[in-house]
């Protein structure tokens, strides 16, 4: 082969694809689409639930301009909740629908990636067609990637990777081995891109390393020499951001070394289980759910984490050693391995294991897949087609089902706590998902049990909801003590204005008034001190006081729906009076 010739990628044709007849391919993403919204219908009108109520679009910072919710480390991923907010405001059914067209546009990079790398691993069109498109469907329809997609927080996973596959795609589809200075900037801006979406795509230069040296030109180094421009790009921004978010890995309280619940090597352990379950969620996709309560191992035989990292290991050596046999499955392996390594690895995280998570490397185990389907002899390949198909509506049945749950909150809790039942966590939240739905005799017992499993830093939030079931149920007294419990814990202006509104339900007006202005010196900007003040006033016929203490409310937020009728309530009484 001449020296000229070398430098060319293989692009895994064998035949020439002139006069190609497309319009299968727009069937099938027609098809896709559909199958993918139906399996998310049932999500699209859900609500904000979790995490998704501590976002700018579920608080009033919705209101602020561009730049404010840009300044964060995920401007890219905010942008686009910033869309979704000028679009729909606090109805979440745009946020819904962008998550799927997101996820729709990751299912076609995973196609277009996946079909290249089975060229070069050797297998013919229309096989290559027919399983590169089956792991773009079952990338799509796969159950798993549920949380990702139905959870408007989960779009950080989606929205990064779909990002970084782009980066990949580029790479992939480059005519020549050693890249030029354009694509070079193109993959390097992608991929930082991605990084403005969440941190975890760092993984990807680790993707395109092993690519070169799994493929360029095979187990060898000379394709990552050739490309030391991009890997020299992506060195120094990588070296950048570690600089940037240094803050947060080494300080933060939800994720990095300053975390205390544990420390790194206990994550590291505990991680030998979780990689596991990712696993087995990929092939056998039961037992999902929103919370896992993933017990630490402290230390390797803790939960019988040194088994997990021995099979791990025996799984890369046999990856390895069938390298030239098993190309395409033991290049998806490492894959899967360096893409869970920023979650699953050294970097603690609070929560041990999300399924979310899984939404990156997926691609690592459909290669996998599609190494093994494509080592079955089958000579009708509609035939093929079709079980592959059974397989997949199976997989968007399931996924509709799972988007179910994740459309309504109480749903959504109550299949966690089943599954989970000893976490104080999820108790917290059915308990919170009980008193929503107005059903506050099980919002008492679950906040019970909540607290016998010990919410920790959260107890003083707790107690407030919990006395905030007992005002519904009007037992007053039992409010109350909730109430005073968490003012002993957390001193809130909050705390102190649900006790002056307790008191005030008992018709205990000094009281209420007493703690009202406690709340008012911790903090004067809160609006409920005066809504609250502005009821005992006019509770006791107190009209012009009444009127003012609406108005300093209103004066914080005018769109203060409650005060405005408090207001136009008390200044009809007043004018009545006179």
């Amino acid at each position: 082969m001449s020296s000229k010739a070398t430098k060319k990628l293989d692009t895994g044709r064998r035949r020439p694809e002139r006069n190609r007849v497309r319009w299968p391919y727009y069937a099938a993403a027609a098809a896709a689409a559909i199958l993918v919204f139906y399996a998310y219908g049932p999500s699209l009108n859900g609500g904000f639930l979790f995490d998704d109520v501590a976002l700018p679009f579920a608080l009033p910072s919705a209101r602020e301009p561009l730049l404010n919710w840009i300044r964060g480390v995920r401007p890219l991923l905010y942008f686009t909740y910033w869309i979704n907010a000028q679009l729909s405001g606090d109805n979440p059914y745009s946020y819904h629908v962008l998550n799927v067209l997101i996820h729709c546009g990751a299912g076609a990079l995973v196609y277009a990636a996946v079909r290249r790398l089975i060229g070069w691993a050797g297998i013919p069109d229309p096989r290559r067609t027919l399983l590169a498109g089956f792991a773009a469907f079952l990338f799509l329809l796969h159950p798993v990637q549920t949380e990702a997609v139905a959870y408007l927080a989960g779009r950080s996973e989606s929205l990064s990777t779909m990002v970084a596959l782009a980066a990949f795609v580029v790479f992939l589809y480059r005519k020549d081995r050693a890249i030029g200075w354009g694509t070079t900037v193109a993959v390097a801006g992608l991929s930082a891109a991605a990084l403005l979406c969440k941190e975890q795509t760092v993984a990807i230069a680790g993707l395109l390393l092993v690519t070169d040296y799994w493929w360029n030109p095979g187990f060898s180094f000379e394709g990552i020499r050739g490309n030391w421009r991009l890997y020299a790009l992506m060195a120094v921004g990588g070296a950048a951001g570690l600089f940037a978010l240094r803050g947060l890995i080494f300080h933060a309280t939800t994720a990095g070394f300053g975390l205390k619940d544990f420390t790194w090597y206990q994550y590291f352990f505990t991680q030998w289980r979780a990689l596991w379950v990712y696993l087995r969620e990929f092939v056998a996709p039961v037992g999902l759910r929103a919370d896992w309560d993933f017990p630490i191992s402290k230390t390797p035989f803790d939960q019988g984490a040194i088994f997990g990292l021995i099979g791990l290991v025996l799984l890369g050596g046999a990856a390895w050693y069938f390298r030239r046999r098993f190309r395409l499955a033991s290049y998806g392996f490492f894959a899967w391995l360096i893409l869970m390594a920023p979650t699953s690895s050294i970097l603690p995280i609070q929560d041990p294991i999300a399924e979310r998570r899984l939404y990156f490397g997926m691609i690592g185990l459909l290669l996998i897949a599609v190494d093994l389907l494509s080592r079955v002899t089958v000579r009708n390949l509609r035939f093929a087609a079709a079980c592959l198909g059974v397989v997949l509506i199976g997989e968007a049945a399931l996924t509709s089902g799972r988007a179910a749950i994740w459309a309504d909150d109480l749903a959504l809790w109550k299949d966690t706590v089943q599954k989970s039942p000893n976490k104080a966590r999820d108790r917290f939240h059915l308990a919170f998902a009980y008193y929503e739905a107005g059903d506050n005799r099980k919002a008492v017992e679950e906040f019970e049990n909540a607290e016998r499993l010990g919410p920790g830093s959260a107890k003083a939030d707790l107690l407030v909801d919990w006395g905030l079931a007992y005002v519904n149920l009007n037992r007053t007294a039992d409010a109350i003590a909730k109430f005073r419990e968490a003012a002993a814990l957390d001193p809130t202006a909050h705390v102190y204005s649900q006790i002056g509104m307790a008191y005030g339900q008992a018709d205990q007006w000094d009281a209420a008034l007493e703690a009202l202005d406690r709340a008012e010196k911790i903090d004067p900007n809160w609006k409920f001190t005066y809504f609250y003040r502005g009821l005992v006033y006019f509770k006791t016929g107190r009209f012009e006081q009444s009127v003012s203490e609406y108005k300093r409310a209103l004066a914080i937020d005018p769109s203060f729906q409650q005060a405005f009728d408090g207001l136009r309530e008390a200044q009809a009484a007043l004018r009545a009076k006179h």
